[in-house]
């Protein structure tokens, strides 16, 4: 018997994963009866196969399934057939050599809410603007624990230092506040003054020299900036090696 849905639940709310684990337990173990390797949270979902022509074969297959024998309909823009790493899965991607690696949208999306704790048109001190990024990245941290290598951590840790000392040149305003400031912090007088002629243009600046002997990665120590690379190597510490998969290529979609 076929029944017409009225109303729909809310995508990301909390009753959300429990339909949709009800609704789709049946396409579990169509694809188990079929031996297909697969990973599914809700209703997101990557099947692994050995070719592209055997991937497009089972996205027909599923997609037959879904909208004949459950009634569903499959978001056919979210879905494709295509290589393993270009398929993201829950925030990551997954490599060729069965690792895990952060997803190229997921980055930027962290970074857009650094900009927008950073962004230079705030107003509050930067104390403030350090609290609100130890209150937020530990948590993006965690989840992305079981990335297998730390150079993303690494390289958003010299990202964020570089918008903080902007941010702090951007409130000096002036060149004489800025080398005065940079002078307190141990540079000398005429290198100061070097960095602080550039102020105007406070993104280059943070580049400089003079500023990042300054504002040095000590100096961030010592405001309480959390490392994103450190709370990633001390995860590391506390867990066991996720398990590891060898595929060529993959399904993925989403039905709405």
């Amino acid at each position: 018997m076929c029944i017409t849905r009225d109303e729909r639940t809310p995508q990301g709310g909390p009753l959300f994963p429990l339909l949709a684990n009800l609704l789709l337990d049946d396409l579990d173990k169509e694809l188990e009866t079929h031996g297909h390797r697969f990973c599914r949270y809700a209703d997101d979902c990557n099947i692994y196969v050995r070719t592209l022509v055997a991937g497009r074969r089972v996205k027909r297959s599923v997609t037959r399934f879904l909208e004949q024998r459950l009634k569903l309909k499959v978001n056919e823009k979210k879905s494709a057939v295509a290589p393993v790493d270009e398929r993201p899965f829950l925030g990551y991607r997954l490599r060729e050599d069965g690792t895990l690696a952060v997803a190229s949208h997921s980055l930027e999306r962290v970074k857009e809410h650094i900009r927008q704790i950073t962004r230079r048109t705030r107003g509050v001190s930067v104390e403030r603007v350090i609290h609100d990024l130890n209150g937020r990245l530990p948590g993006w941290v965690r989840y992305f624990r079981y990335e297998k290598y730390g150079s993303v951590f690494r390289g958003l840790d010299q990202w964020i230092r570089r918008r903080l000392r902007c941010y702090v040149l951007k409130q000096k305003k002036r060149p004489y506040t800025v080398a005065r400031f940079l002078h307190t912090l141990g540079v000398l007088i005429e290198r100061a003054w070097s960095g602080a002629c550039q102020c105007r243009r406070c993104w280059k600046a943070s580049q400089h020299s003079a500023v990042k002997e300054g504002m040095t990665v000590a100096w961030f120590n010592v405001q309480d900036l959390l490392s994103l690379m450190q709370q990633f190597e001390s995860l590391q510490l506390l867990r066991k090696p996720p398990y590891t998969m060898s595929t060529y290529g993959g399904v993925g979609g989403r039905g709405t």
